[in-house]
């Protein structure tokens, strides 16, 4: 399935409609601008396997460059737009860009990649115009909208987003299969677990260049489906959006659901919601609180699930298993889990250790051969590097990340658990939990908070929410000191970039 195979039914329907600017791209537009890059790309010399970048917001064109580069076998690796030059080009060149997609909004990171494009066959830029860069309406026009002679599936190659070091390229491998025959993976996931179907209205209120953004706006498309896509997350809009396009199934991360529920009661009961089937969430573990308030205000329509770009398992929890099981992200629907300790002695019922997967699935990080054998075991399990545990029905619970653990004392103290607490506070809009040196303790304890009422920040605000913490957890997991910031480093995902906090604190 692809989206030329709708053309014939529903060609003037929209594929894409932008959120704020209302642009709408219908299914034959999808197909046509498609086939045109694709012409493009192979005029230039780009052959299966090669790899192309596309620096873009989220732009009503970002889906003719995914299906361009996807039919004509290419990678295709979306760059987060909000990195410094840089790191951008850093990405390009890693990952050998043969292609890159721009557009003049970004002009000033792409007018300062020139040091890293030169391998590049071709630059373009949408919307005007940028020096280096051929203007890409113009360029794309003169090419036929007619398919390659041998359409091959290609694949998307995201880059990590960096949190504990340079971003690495995810790289599964090629199907080499017809196009229109991929992946099914995602497609039957979300029909089978979710109900996606040929009319289903999906709402993407998170940036295109992240995996589960880009793969599953794309599954929409190879179903027939439309996207409705945000520019920038807002939680009033998305309530508005949900109601005026009768939106059907929606994705989120727990930062949108937190924002939209800190919003007042008249913003929260504005829009009818009944359009709205399921509602899907993952990224990062969601507090307990946080999603038993979403079921009580939206109903049992919550899901969630937990996998990573490298696509070695996916666990996934529906809301009646939840509310059975709260604070799990569910059980296996690919691979089955392991949880071992530092030494790889698989634990017991309960027992927290490191998440590994037994699955087929194999991927590698792109030039970087170290980090793809540490992603595996000696008996081939892979791991995202996250921790957690099982209960005695096997289902999963996302404790923290391996690299994120606070040793304090000799004892584990994971972030995780103490940010979902304090996240509940009314006083508290951002919370980052880290260690922080302890001449004593090796590690210890602070809280790192934006305050909803910045002019409440300050020492008494500071021992309200350590003695918060303290009512709810053990106390050697408590805070030790909290500190008050304007924002906290996430990216638009809701992503919280740790490493940045903390090599902060290491400053000084």
């Amino acid at each position: 399935m692809e989206p030329g195979d709708y053309v014939a039914d529903k060609g003037d329907q929209p594929a894409v409609i932008m959120a704020d600017s209302g642009a709408i791209v219908t299914y034959r537009e999808l197909d046509e601008r498609s086939k045109r890059l694709a012409q493009l790309f192979y005029a230039a010399g780009l052959r299966p396997g090669d790899h192309m970048a596309v620096l873009l917001e989220n732009h009503p064109r970002y889906f003719e460059v995914y299906w361009a580069a996807q039919r004509s076998g290419l990678y295709c690796t979306p760059i987060n737009w909000h990195l410094k030059p840089e790191e951008a080009g850093y990405i390009i060149e890693d990952c050998g860009a043969a292609a890159v997609v721009t557009s003049a909004m970004l002009s000033g990171v792409a007018s300062s990649l020139k040091p890293y494009l030169g391998n590049v066959l071709t630059k373009l830029v949408m919307d005007g115009d940028v020096e280096g860069y051929v203007r890409y309406e113009t360029a794309v026009a003169e090419y036929p909208a007619q398919a390659l002679e041998n359409e091959v599936e290609g694949n998307y190659m995201f880059y990590s987003s960096g949190t504990t070091g340079r971003p690495k390229g995810i790289k599964p491998p090629l199907s080499g299969q017809p196009f229109g025959s991929g992946p099914g993976a995602i497609v039957g996931l979300i029909q089978m677990l979710y109900g996606f179907t040929s009319d289903t209205i999906y709402l993407c209120p998170a940036p295109l260049y992240h995996a589960a953004p880009l793969g599953w706006t794309t599954a929409v498309q190879r179903l027939g489906g439309t996207v409705v896509v945000m520019e920038k997350f807002d939680p009033a809009q998305a309530l508005a959006l949900i109601e005026q396009h009768k939106v059907t199934h929606a994705q989120f991360v727990p930062t949108h659901f937190v924002r939209m529920l800190k919003l007042s009661d008249a913003e929260r009961t504005a829009h009818d919601l009944s359009s709205l089937q399921k509602a899907v969430h993952a990224a990062a573990p969601c507090p307990v609180e946080v999603k038993r308030k979403m079921i009580e205000w939206w109903g049992e329509i919550i899901y969630e699930f937990y996998a990573g770009s490298e696509g070695n398992g996916f666990c996934a929890v529906g809301p009646k298993e939840w509310l059975a099981h709260p604070g799990s992200v569910g059980v296996p629907m690919i691979g089955k889990l392991h949880i071992l300790d530092d030494e790889g002695v698989e634990l017991e019922v309960g027992e927290t250790g490191q998440i590994w997967f037994e699955s087929p699935t194999t991927f590698e990080y792109h030039n970087d051969p170290v980090k793809t054998q540490n992603a595996f075991n000696d008996r081939g399990w892979s791991s995202l590097g996250d921790v957690g545990y099982l209960d005695g029905d096997g289902y999963l619970y996302l404790t923290d990340r391996v690299s994120h653990m606070i040793i304090s004392g000799g004892v584990n103290i994971y972030p995780q658990e103490v940010e979902n607490e304090l996240t509940m506070h009314p006083a508290v809009a951002d919370v980052a939990v880290i260690g922080v040196p302890n001449a004593d303790l090796g590690e210890e304890v602070k809280a790192v908070v934006m305050a909803a009422d910045p002019a409440a920040a300050g020492p008494e605000l500071a021992a309200e929410l350590i003695e918060f913490c303290r009512s709810r957890l053990a106390h050697y997991k408590c805070p030790v000191s909290v500190d008050f910031v304007d924002e906290l480093p996430r990216l638009p995902t809701g992503k919280l970039l740790k490493r940045e906090l903390r090599d902060r604190y290491a400053k000084g």
